[in-house]
């Protein structure tokens, strides 16, 4: 089994950034892909960012340039750097990881993020 703990949520100001952190625990192997996805009230769960097991990156097109996702070094760990944060980007955002063939993915419990001021 995998674990997936999120961190670094909160309320801030259009403009401003935050750092998500996601740490994974259990049953990983050396090859997985790790990312977030959010969810906004009454939206479906979408892609904001991976990284894959071989270093690339995925962006949605309305992060691309003010997200950056990034792996720690034991690719235990996920990070995704949010700035010049917009009230759209307010949602609840999960972590996902997805190892094996066929792939099983994983999710963690969510972190609010709110924007506004």
């Amino acid at each position: 089994q995998v674990q997936l703990v999120e961190s670094g949520g909160g309320l801030v100001q259009p403009g401003g950034s935050l750092r998500l952190s996601c740490s994974a625990s259990g049953t990983i192997f050396s090859a997985n892909g790790m990312g977030w996805y959010h969810q906004a009230p009454g939206k479906q769960r979408e892609l904001v960012a991976f990284v894959n097991s071989d270093g690339s990156t995925i962006y949605a097109d309305s992060v691309k340039g003010r997200f950056t996702i990034s792996r720690g070094n034991n690719k235990y760990t996920v990070y995704l750097q949010m700035n010049s944060l917009k009230p759209d980007d307010t949602a609840i955002y999960y972590c996902n990881l997805r190892q094996g063939l066929p792939w099983t993915q994983y999710w963690g419990q969510g972190t609010q993020v709110a924007v506004s001021s």
